[in-house]
């Protein structure tokens, strides 16, 4: 099925076509700046131009930083806190003239991973972490989405995990692998004491250099790199527009 999928990140909104039996990319993908502040009218302006630029009419599928429960925003992680109570479906279906489905962009990454990458036919509990402007979650059991952990804001040494160990941070202040996987590490530790998966997949930008930290991190937990990479956001917001179809 061919469908439109579109990762919005703190800092880009991007989009493809995607063909959902494969998890391919059929077009290029489309980058845009995320708008100064990310409020919810900004963001879905350049969602609408994402969806021109495809000039696309159908379903469109949106992984989006926050929590999402029946289309309304209940969190806001890098982006503006006016997302809080916004029903992010309505807005960016106005914005598009297209049915929109909104996802948690971790989640939605999950969803790629699970289907086509590493996590396929993956067994047990699988936790889904990718690392990028912050630290997001994604929790299966036995290919069944838990959605909407935000497991990236735990507190970890009396803060939020994702402020300490999150690759916008380690960029930030200019960390050695060695010394951001030490972090990286505690944090993995402390979700695999409230959680216990039997896998964990490291996705997002820093999924890319994984060969610089993986063999620094010590979890019972077997860890694999993300097959998918920062396409992952975008096909998983695809397949969450199957739902629409479905629906119809």
């Amino acid at each position: 099925m061919r469908l439109l999928g579109i990762d919005v990140g703190g800092t880009g909104i991007k989009g493809a076509l995607v063909e959902t039996k494969t998890g391919e990319l059929l077009t290029p993908r489309h980058r845009l700046l995320t708008p100064e502040g990310a409020k919810p009218k900004a963001v879905a302006v350049v969602v609408g131009e994402v969806v021109q630029h495809f000039n696309w009419k159908g379903p469109v599928g949106v992984g989006f930083p926050a929590v999402i429960i029946n289309g309304v925003a209940f969190s806001a992680a890098n982006v503006s806190k006016r997302w809080i109570g916004t029903n992010a479906e309505t807005l960016f279906a106005e914005a598009t003239k297209c049915p929109v489905r909104v996802i948690n962009d971790a989640d939605a990454a999950g969803l790629a991973e699970m289907r086509y990458g590493v996590g396929r036919r993956q067994p047990g509990t699988v936790l889904v972490i990718t690392i990028g402007t912050g630290l997001g979650s994604a929790l299966f059991r036995n290919g069944q989405l838990i959605p909407n952990t935000e497991f990236g804001h735990i507190e970890m040494n009396c803060g939020d995990a994702e402020k300490q160990a999150s690759e916008a941070v380690r960029m930030r202040e200019n960390l050695s692998w060695k010394e951001w996987s030490t972090r990286f590490n505690e944090y993995l530790q402390t979700l695999e004491f409230l959680i216990h998966p039997d896998l964990i997949i490291l996705g997002g930008g820093a999924s890319k250099e994984s060969e610089k930290f993986v063999s620094r991190l010590s979890v019972r937990a077997n860890i694999l790199p993300a097959a998918m990479l920062n396409e992952a956001g975008i096909v998983g917001a695809a397949l969450a527009a199957e739902e629409l179809v479905e629906k119809a």
